[in-house]
């Protein structure tokens, strides 16, 4: 995944909202492809693809699918905003155009330009999302007082409240701590009368989040429920970031087909699609015609682990002896 940076107001960061993890998934998607720096209007929508989801964690097989039930659900959210004013609710988006795989096929060189991916793909869907007028000033052409990320950081996760955790930790990553009153906690999920007992919130959204998060993002953390008297009020959370590991040189048989080159979305589009017209493997194809079975071998070039090892060494090697590939 490209480093793409999520860049939000701490008005948003800290705002009451409810939003799944896959509402979550498309307005974080949206939020990167903001241009930086550039004035930006409520005309513009802002463009989520398949692929996209698929790099933020969802299973390739149902991401099309989940791209739709999110986009009708998003519809419907609100949000509500703290400013010095005073507290306002607004919608999240004002419209979201889904367009079809057939549409895409019909207008391959809109959807190149606009997303830069290829729509000749399987059950290939594009979700444009027009922010509201309200929320479009959080999410742009911020020069003070905002929280940014890269999306990776939170791919992969599986819960919604690990994404709002991450980001309530980020707004303090200077100084890698945060005391939060349970009280604001809650607010800030929205989680109205749910998990009333602290026992249950501890297990429920904060365990959820923190151990999810030591395990598959950039920091570690480790956090404390406080007391004030006999009650528990507030949450502090403690953070750093985690510690490269060490690289360790291997020797290697310069026979043995390395089918790990990390090759990037772009390359993945563009061999796999020269690959399904090499000869030497069309065995492979299994009758599959030239725009599946690029699909097919993206999904390895993606992950070599998906397939049998030695249909895994067989498109590698075509890649690197029978295109201009180079590592």
């Amino acid at each position: 995944m490209s480093r793409l940076l999520v860049v939000k107001a701490n008005n948003i960061i800290e705002a009451s909202y409810q939003l799944s993890l896959n509402e979550q998934r498309l307005i974080l998607a949206a939020i990167a492809c903001i241009p930086k720096g550039e004035e930006v209007t409520d005309n513009t929508g802002y463009c989520v693809t398949r692929e996209s989801f698929i790099e933020l964690g969802v299973n390739p097989k149902t991401a099309s699918r989940e791209i739709r039930e999110a986009c009708d659900r998003l519809f419907n959210r609100v949000i509500t905003i703290t400013t010095e004013a005073g507290t306002f609710k607004t919608r999240w988006v004002q419209d979201i155009m889904k367009y079809n795989s057939d549409w895409a096929l019909a207008n391959p060189e809109f959807i190149q330009e606009v997303t830069g991916s290829d729509p000749y793909a399987e059950d290939y869907i594009l979700a444009a999302i027009r922010f509201s007028k309200s929320v479009l000033p959080f999410i742009s052409n911020l020069s003070s007082n905002f929280t940014q990320y890269f999306l990776q950081d939170i791919a992969g996760v599986s819960s919604g409240y690990s994404v709002r955790f991450y980001e309530l930790m980020m707004q303090f990553k200077s100084t890698g701590y945060r005391k939060i009153r349970l009280d604001d906690l809650r607010n800030m999920l929205d989680l109205n009368n749910k998990y009333p007992l602290t026992a249950d919130l501890k297990r429920w959204v904060i365990d959820t989040a923190i151990d999810e998060l030591n395990e598959k993002s950039p920091i570690t953390i480790k956090y404390k429920l406080l007391k004030t008297g006999r009650k528990f009020t507030h949450i502090e959370l403690k953070f750093k970031q985690k510690l490269s590991p060490k690289k360790i040189e291997s020797q290697r048989d310069q026979k043995t087909i390395d089918m790990f080159s990390n090759l990037s979305d772009s390359q993945i589009k563009t061999y796999s699609s020269v690959l399904s017209k090499v000869h030497s493997i069309s065995d492979l194809a299994d009758n599959k015609d030239y725009s599946a079975f690029a699909i097919w071998i993206a999904n390895i070039l993606r992950d070599p682990t998906s397939v049998r090892e030695e249909t895994a060494k067989r498109i590698f090697k075509t890649l690197r002896t029978e295109t201009d590939f180079k590592d």
